[in-house]
């Protein structure tokens, strides 16, 4: 038997993380929300941090004269106008308090409580209609469609409340629930629930015409096909146009009428983390921060001493370990900030010409690896500041992404985001009645200097949810 003995030499490169570059990682990932959430959490769980104290005033300076803090900032502008948008939201409650957002929507009803309501007061309905109608009400989505067929419902009636019902039973209370309101709830589908409001509506000759057409060219008309849809009706272009107008007022989705509640609309609620506004020739930048000040508390800011032996021994380690601990997370804070402003200030000057304008076409190309250069942080830095982080300008709200965008070509300094909106204007100004072509659009980019191939023209399209041409003939 071989018994030798072998040496072998290898490299390996590795990067170790110190604890407090692991909390920062963390932290400068985070958004407004989560890092207010991580404050809460680390003030209720460290006995040594708090939130700084701040000196109550004897007097406020124009109190004599019955104004207030917010009259003497406005003061400061010469019209109402001048006033940044921020000054007019004055939020008199803690760091961590919710602001109080009314919203001119009812209580959040659901689609199903909403149907049910309505049934409720049909007096031709007895306890076992209302147990149908439950069911099926309960089968359809957010948008205001069946999500089953009639015959799976009336085997879960069956199966799951023991009652023998019919399928023409199930199918009388469903064409009920298809009476209610919102109009064109209960569908099947898109053609369905489109028939369904169309004949809510008063008889005309336009609705007859739109009838029709959901009715026995649907298939033509959701291709867009409308010469020919024109020649296998035989109506005028007039007729057709009428039709389709009053189409293009129906509501594809009328369960959402009911269904998109309040909580929605919070929970799609972006926070901004930037506001940048013109200073003249250049452009401020402030960090829209509500976290509070931080420090150590008092009594754990110096150490104590317990005297000797294990208790005392661990309490005075207890007392240099969360001292410690809330020393690091107060710097971590800082400079989570510190990177975030300096991060959000290379953006600006990168920038400045779409922060004057709001016009996307004048976005310069830009990576991380250039604001990396700019700032001197890593590349996964940047990656972590602009994850998830918003800016508002009085054009609107962008998140940080945006502004990174890149070269057309390499050593052009065109960007795509400037391309795509030479894309955009050539749609928008096309002839409705003969949409142009992806290869008709490769053309006049590149006659205008874009040398593009055709699917990236088609690419760029998808980006900015422009259909193919023919989804956007128009007559």
């Amino acid at each position: 038997m071989d018994n030798s003995l072998q040496l072998n030499t290898s490299l390996r490169q590795q990067q170790t993380l110190a604890p407090l570059q692991l909390q920062f990682v963390r932290v400068l990932e985070m958004n407004e929300p989560e890092l207010e959430e991580e404050v809460r959490r680390a003030l209720d769980e460290n006995p040594a941090l708090e939130e700084k104290s701040v000196p109550e005033e004897k007097s406020v300076a124009g109190e004599e004269y019955g104004e207030t803090a917010e009259q003497m900032q406005a003061a400061d502008y010469s019209s109402e106008e001048e006033i940044p948008f921020y000054r007019l939201e004055a939020r008199n409650r803690g760091a961590f308090d919710s602001a109080y957002e009314p919203v001119a929507v009812e209580h959040g009803t659901s689609l199903m409580e909403y149907l049910m309501s309505q049934l409720a007061q049909n007096a031709d309905f007895d306890d076992e209609d209302m147990d149908i109608a439950r069911y099926i009400a309960g089968n359809i989505d957010d948008n205001g469609y069946m999500t089953r067929s009639l015959r799976e419902v009336t085997d879960d009636i069956m199966i799951n409340s023991g009652l023998e019902v019919s399928d023409d039973r199930v199918r009388k209370v469903w064409n009920a629930v298809r009476a209610l309101d919102p109009p064109g709830v209960g569908a099947m589908d898109l053609r369905d629930s489109l028939l369904l409001q169309l004949k809510r509506m008063p008889s005309s000759p336009d609705v007859k015409v739109a009838e029709e057409i959901m009715t026995d060219y649907f298939d033509v008309f959701s291709l867009m096909h409308f010469d020919r849809l024109r020649s296998m009706m035989n109506i005028t272009p007039e007729q057709l146009r009428g039709a389709l107008d009053l189409i293009k007022t129906l509501n594809p989705k009328p369960g959402t009428l009911i269904s998109g509640s309040d909580d929605d609309d919070r929970l799609r609620h972006i926070t901004p983390d930037f506001l940048v506004e013109p200073d003249g020739e250049r452009f401020s930048v402030t960090l829209l921060s509500r976290i509070p000040g931080l420090e150590i508390e008092e009594s754990f800011r110096a150490d104590s001493d317990f005297g000797k032996g294990a208790q005392a021994s661990e309490a005075n380690a207890f007392i240099r370990k969360k001292r410690d601990e809330a020393a690091t997370f107060i710097k971590v804070l800082d400079m989570r900030r510190d990177t975030l402003m300096k991060v959000m200030r290379a953006i600006v000057r990168r920038q400045q010409e779409f922060f004057r304008t709001d016009d996307a076409s004048t976005l310069r190309p830009m990576i991380l690896k250039d604001i990396a250069a700019d700032t001197g942080y890593d590349l996964s830095v940047i990656s972590r500041a602009a994850s998830g982080k918003y800016v508002a300008t009085h054009q609107g709200v962008y998140p940080l992404k945006f502004f990174f965008t890149e070269r057309h070509k390499e050593n052009e300094d065109i960007s795509v985001q400037k391309v795509m909106a030479e894309l955009k204007r050539l749609v928008e100004s096309e002839d409705p009645a003969h949409p142009l072509t992806d290869e008709a659009l490769t053309r006049q980019l590149k006659d205008k200097g874009y040398d593009i191939a055709r699917r990236t023209v088609a690419k760029y399209r998808e980006k900015l949810g422009i259909p193919v041409g023919r989804l956007r003939h128009r007559i």
